[in-house]
């Protein structure tokens, strides 16, 4: 469900399990192909333990890709987690403990460490952005900057991180960018034809300078984004529309200056590169003796 600023409410933070299902099985079809040829040098017959470790910190995410990877390569495959999705997790720790046939574990050893590495990546770095802006009013929102076919999955590490998710995709909130006004013949038309379109659906629309950003509050849109304003910008288009409409600042944002954009009373901070250059956290999965 997606409230009326077009921000999605999440009662359930469970990741969707056809989604995880599909994602696992296109993973494993480009990488397993026609079969394991490296796997059938090991003892069929052979049984092994193994544990994933992380050689940096950061926010574990992707236990559900995780399982699901592991039950369609071999279900007799066996996982005993030492941490939850969310977890803060240091350097060396122990993630999860895997015993199983050995030809399935090194079969199951790449996709499962890339949906984790990725996720927890993806988790990690919307912890710092959300930590960087701790003691202001603002909401960290990701973008549809995603990696094809994981969106599910990286906005699930964004929540997991702290983060919100902005819409979805192209069908459950409109966003009107500048094509659009442009295509449309101007802000009003653009947002009449929006409406009336789509009855009850939530408009977002994205300006460029103070006098288009008059002509959104004119049109009532339900949140404005702010596209690479100036930090004086920001302050100007807060106080213009006194807590009117919610205000999305985007463009430009980093680690670096999110605090001060923060700072300006903007209600959420949208930010690429959440998804978009995500560093993989460094994990490791090693066999281990008796």
């Amino acid at each position: 469900m997606i409230g009326r600023d077009g921000v999605h409410i999440l009662a359930n933070m469970e990741p969707d399990a056809d989604t995880v299902k599909r994602n696992v099985a296109t993973a494993l079809a480009e990488d397993v192909g026609s079969g394991d040829v490296s796997a059938d040098l090991i003892d069929e017959e052979a049984h092994a333990r193994a544990r994933i470790v992380t050689r940096e910190p950061g926010v574990f995410c992707g236990r559900a890709w995780a399982e699901e990877t592991c039950r369609q390569v071999d279900p007799a495959i066996r996982l005993d987690w030492r941490v939850d999705d969310g977890a803060q997790i240091e350097t060396d720790d122990a993630l999860v403990h895997i015993e199983g046939p050995a030809r399935s574990l090194v079969t199951a050893e790449r996709t499962v460490l890339n949906f984790l590495q990725l996720l927890s990546g993806t988790a990690t770095r919307t912890r710092r952005y959300v930590d960087a802006i701790v003691g202001t009013k603002t909401v960290i929102l990701d973008t549809r900057k995603t990696l094809p076919g994981l969106r599910v999955a990286q906005k699930y590490a964004v929540r997991i991180g702290g983060g919100r998710n902005h819409r979805m995709g192209l069908f459950d909130a409109l966003l009107l960018k500048e094509n659009h006004i442009a295509a449309a013949g101007g802000i009003a038309a653009a947002v009449c034809q929006a409406r009336g379109r789509h009855p009850g659906m939530p408009v977002e629309l994205e300006v460029e300078d103070q006098r288009e950003l008059a002509d959104a509050i004119a049109a009532d849109v339900d949140r404005i984004l702010l596209d690479n304003f100036s930090i004086d910008d920001l302050d100007a288009a807060v106080a213009a529309t006194a807590g009117r409409v919610p205000l999305e600042a985007s463009g430009g944002i980093t680690l670096d200056n999110a605090a001060e954009v923060a700072r300006t009373g903007v209600d959420y901070i949208s930010v690429g590169e959440l998804t978009k250059n995500v560093t993989p956290l460094d994990l490791s999965m090693r066999f281990v003796g008796d």
